[in-house]
């Protein structure tokens, strides 16, 4: 029998699934349904969900939504990774002085956790995680 794959979440693809109004709201909701189809093993790193209400709270102006969904996260059990000082000095190993400006160190902290717990894929519609050579979830099967 395979294990489940394992899928580190982004805050793009959080706000994604809760936004109905986001670009990327069907291709979220398809996604979430193949891994819940494929048993996946579904890690939400702490700071992707902080990133991903203060999204809600500053630039959608919902706090209601924020708050929603960091409760959510909660009431749901939804399996949260920590972020600790090795996890920062891995993240490290992704950003740089020369970095763009859209590669966060947001960013690289959710590869950090990818890394960190072997994952198989991250939930994310940002093509930082493919060069550097993470898999996406869109593309398990």
């Amino acid at each position: 029998m395979n294990k489940p794959p394992i899928v580190i979440v982004d805050a793009d693809a959080i706000i994604a699934q809760t936004n109905p109004d986001d670009i990327h709201h069907q291709k979220a909701s398809a996604i979430s349904q193949n891994l819940i189809e494929i048993n996946a093993q579904v890690i939400y790193p702490v700071m992707a969900i902080a990133e991903a209400a203060t999204h809600m709270q500053r630039v959608l102006n919902s706090t209601a939504s924020a708050y929603g969904t960091a409760q959510l996260m909660i009431e749901a059990g939804a399996q949260v990774a920590e972020v600790n000082k090795q996890t920062i000095a891995t993240a490290l190993k992704y950003f740089s002085p020369t970095t763009s400006k859209k590669n966060t160190l947001f960013d690289c902290l959710v590869a950090a956790v990818a890394q960190e717990y072997k994952a198989d894929a991250i939930f994310s519609f940002d093509r930082f995680y493919v060069k550097r050579g993470f898999k996406l979830a869109e593309d398990l099967k």
